[in-house]
């Protein structure tokens, strides 16, 4: 029996010079997935289901509230973005980065993986892109565009507009990162099942996507605002309808995002070492 060669680990070599390694991960993943175009359809329809629910009950609990805002300064319009938009940022998130990497863990097959000369990770997340692109192409811009035709929405500033989509980069990347960190769990449990609906509901939850965090009791709202879950939802969605101080209010939603993205990189990369050394395979 031996010990895995510790490659997969975050290398210093800056990834622009990496990056060709990387590409055919990412060409790779989106020929898989073009192998399932079914699942889009599927995603669609449940996406779709989704929204309609949350947003008409909304709308409803919303439909006398006056023209300053009702509860948490939502109009109806508001309150309908918001939790639109919510709905399709799931969507984005749904990379089904934790399944796969629990999957490779539970199967062995990471030990392949990991021979090679690339940085686990990274190649995660270079063969999640397409996965991201196709379900913002194919099941999130189609849910947002039957919506807008069937409610009234509120239609953002230009400036709201360009900060919405800067915080929704980084959304992406805390979205990758908490997944990466949970399929990393197959480490230590041969079924992360339980793992992966908790995490669900837990993001759903805290990052403001069920409830926003404006409605919350305060000190729960407070635990969710200290939680890396909020950039993902409510955060973008804070730009997005211009519910911020000014300048100083917008850059301190980015740069907690920001300081989420770097403190979950790091966590990953300690994670990762210490479970490449819990990794035996037979052979050698």
């Amino acid at each position: 029996m031996s010990r895995l060669p510790a490659h997969g680990h975050l290398a210093p070599v800056p990834l622009s010079a990496r990056l060709p390694h990387y590409l055919p991960f990412a060409t790779g993943g989106l020929q898989s997935l073009l192998q399932y175009r079914s699942t889009f359809v599927t995603s669609g329809i449940t996406a779709a289901a989704g929204a309609a629910l949350t947003v008409f009950l909304w709308r409803a609990v919303y439909a006398d509230a006056p023209p300053g805002g009702g509860p948490g300064g939502f109009t109806a319009g508001t309150i309908t973005t918001y939790l639109l938009v919510a709905q399709v940022l799931q969507i984005l998130h749904a990379n089904r980065v934790d399944d796969e990497v629990a999957a490779e863990v539970y199967r062995g097959d990471v030990a392949v993986m990991l021979v090679r000369p690339v940085s686990y990770p990274v190649m995660r997340f270079f063969a999640c892109l397409p996965v991201v692109a196709a379900n913002t192409v194919l099941v999130g811009v189609p849910v947002l565009v039957l919506f807008s035709l069937v409610v009234p929405l509120t239609v953002p500033r230009p400036v709201d507009l360009v900060l919405f989509l800067v915080s929704t980069v980084l959304s992406v990347l805390l979205a990758f990162l908490v997944n990466l960190l949970t399929g990393m769990t197959g480490f230590v449990t041969t079924n992360t099942w339980g793992v992966r609906m908790v995490k669900q509901s837990v993001v759903a939850f805290f990052a403001g996507q069920l409830v926003p965090l404006a409605l919350m009791p305060r000190p729960l709202a407070a635990l969710a605002s200290a939680l890396p879950f909020r950039g993902m939802v409510d955060g973008p969605l804070t730009l997005l309808l211009g519910r911020y101080d000014g300048v100083a209010g917008a850059a301190g939603v980015l740069a907690r995002q920001v300081g989420w993205v770097a403190a979950l990189t790091l966590l990953g990369t300690v994670l990762w070492r210490a479970s490449l050394n819990r990794l035996e395979v037979l052979g050698g």
